[in-house]
């Protein structure tokens, strides 16, 4: 069983850092794209950034670019998002994701990937 668990979120003021976690399980992780998401309450799943395996790079969003860097701890099996200069338009629940096999054009829609961590509540406010 392929299990995904995040941990990190917690209540931090605008322009403040936070780095989240995602500790993966039942799969072999270098073989396996692995991104975050994140939703806000009435809103749909918006893509933050990705590690594609298939090239070795990251991606981000043009809305977290230059403030969120997206990396992976092989050997723990464990994918990170390092957020810095928060922003209260960054409160939503994150979610980190998996998939294998995905083609390059689905690295960025949430449709693409196989398996979901269960969210971690980022809260930015001051």
């Amino acid at each position: 069983q392929v299990h995904l668990v995040e941990s990190g979120g917690g209540l931090v003021q605008p322009g403040g850092s936070l780095t989240l976690s995602c500790a993966a399980s039942g799969l072999t992780f270098t073989r396996y794209a692995v991104a975050w998401f994140r939703q806000a309450p009435g809103k749909e799943r918006e893509f933050v950034a990705v590690v594609s395996r298939r090239t070795g790079s990251t991606f981000t969003s043009d809305s977290v670019k230059g403030r969120f860097t997206i990396t992976t701890d092989n050997a723990k099996n464990t994918l990170i998002l390092r957020m810095n200069s928060l922003k209260p338009e960054d409160t939503a629940t994150y979610y980190c994701a998996a998939a294998s096999g995905i083609i390059q054009s689905q690295l960025r829609s949430h449709s693409g990937y196989h398996y979901w961590g269960q969210g971690t509540q980022v809260t930015v406010s001051s």
